[in-house]
């Protein structure tokens, strides 16, 4: 996968269609949410179970590729923020080779749920390139469920993009991609090896423990943990005290979950040592304050050891 390359006038005219003719930007969604509930089921382009490799590889079109995964947990505590995600990560590719932020961009997309109380807790697209982007963003079924014990599977998501990527970046090059887990709880207490059969078709001996799945996830993507304003959990304290063993400085918290696109990018330049923080937010032109903000708060550093943290808390000009 990741051929081709993305069109923002295609992906504008096609947005524009559908106004005009009163189709949905949440298709699928709507498709799924219009039948019964044992009849709804993940997009065959995201349907997990069965599937051996997600591939982001080089090609003489995109010889240098930076493999980047926007992972979503779509359950109800996160309100209406999958919905503006889901609007949002279309003009991700326009926003990182505009900017020159990463070379060869690929994007992939995941969405999790909840193991025990969703139909589709898991869905999982290709490392794309081209429009074909917007297609699987516009395939995701926002389910909106979840259970009530402040827990989702993201592990499960975590398992699936750590034992089927395969990236020519990390192959080839020693560079790991970007994976971008935007959510407002924690884990479960472990990765179910029941869920794991049901949902992706692995048979573990075990239970696997939560720090080893991320453990395998890191040793692939650089993993950041973003919890949304408008999420139900946003200023909770537990859920740093929960992400940050595993994520560490990656924790960031986003006060306006539409620079989605700005917190990614600016995040993939900083550590592609492509830009800094100050020259990202000037070539965003003030569109990416929230972000900018999350990432001087969090210290993130660059692969070259560039860091966006700030010397006795003074945030850039303008933050």
């Amino acid at each position: 996968m990741g051929g081709g390359n993305f069109s923002t006038a295609s992906y504008q005219a096609a947005a524009a269609t559908r106004r005009a003719t009163g189709q949905s930007d949440f298709g699928y969604t709507d498709t799924m949410r219009s039948v019964a509930r044992d009849k709804r089921k993940a997009a065959p382009s995201l349907d997990p179970f069965g599937a051996t490799v997600r591939e982001a590889r080089d090609s003489a079109e995109h010889p240098q590729s930076t493999p980047i995964v926007a992972f979503v947990d779509v359950t109800g505590s996160m309100r209406r923020v999958p919905q503006i995600i889901q609007q949002k990560l279309p003009n991700l590719m326009g926003t990182i080779t505009r900017g020159g932020y990463a070379t060869d961009p690929q994007i992939m997309t995941i969405a999790v749920g909840d193991e025990q109380f969703d139909t589709v807790p898991l869905q999982a697209g290709q490392f794309e390139s081209d429009n074909r982007i917007d297609e699987q963003i516009r395939d995701l079924y926002l389910e909106g469920g979840g259970g009530g014990d402040l827990k989702e599977s993201y592990a499960l998501g975590a398992y699936f993009l750590a034992t089927r990527a395969q990236l020519d970046s990390l192959d080839k090059r020693g560079r790991k991609g970007y994976c971008f887990i935007f959510g407002d709880e924690a884990n479960k207490p472990t990765l179910s090896r029941a869920a794991v059969a049901k949902y992706i078709g692995d048979e573990l001996a075990e239970d696997m423990p939560i720090a080893e799945v991320y453990r395998q996830l890191e040793e692939k993507f650089h993993v950041f943990f973003v919890v949304p304003n408008l999420s139900s959990y946003y200023e909770q304290a537990w859920v740093e005290d929960h992400w940050r063993p595993i994520v560490g400085e990656r924790f960031l918290r986003l006060e306006n979950p539409e620079e989605v696109c700005e917190l990614i990018a600016l995040t993939v330049g900083v550590l592609e040592d492509s830009i800094t923080l100050d020259e990202g937010l000037e070539d965003l032109g003030g569109n990416g304050k929230a972000a900018g903000k999350a990432l001087a708060l969090a210290g993130v550093t660059g692969a070259a050891g560039t860091t966006v943290a700030v010397a006795d808390g003074v945030l850039p000009d303008g933050l």
